[in-house]
């Protein structure tokens, strides 16, 4: 079986469901706490790639990071993929890739699709 990359952030509850369920099915995962394990930004480019939408669009609006820097601001493409690298915790979570293919595990029953 392809191995898996999970992007997952252990206190949030999505993201451990979501684990729980690729090591129920005893896949090969990869495990990246991308809070503690910075992400290059070709890692997030590529990402975005795979899961097929924008850079703005994988941004968590509702966190404080985001409220105090970039709310009502106009943001590019690249400002959002830089705002990301600069405040990890602004990444959608968790994120799960196999191959060429990738899902936001919100539901965490999402990763199936992979399986």
């Amino acid at each position: 079986m392809e191995k898996f990359t999970i992007y997952h952030n252990p206190r949030c509850s999505k993201s451990r469901q979501t684990l729980a369920i690729l090591q129920e099915h005893e896949a090969k995962i990869k495990v990246t706490e991308y809070l503690k394990e910075s992400l290059l930004k070709e890692e997030l480019e590529e990402t975005i790639d795979k899961l097929g939408i924008s850079p703005c669009e994988l941004i968590r609006k509702g966190e404080s990071e985001y409220v105090n820097n970039f709310k009502g601001k106009d943001l590019s493409e690249e400002d959002c993929l830089q705002a990301m690298i600069d405040y990890p915790k602004l990444m959608e979570r968790p994120i799960v890739i196999r191959g060429n293919q990738a899902i936001i595990g919100r539901p965490p029953e999402n990763v199936l699709k992979l399986l």
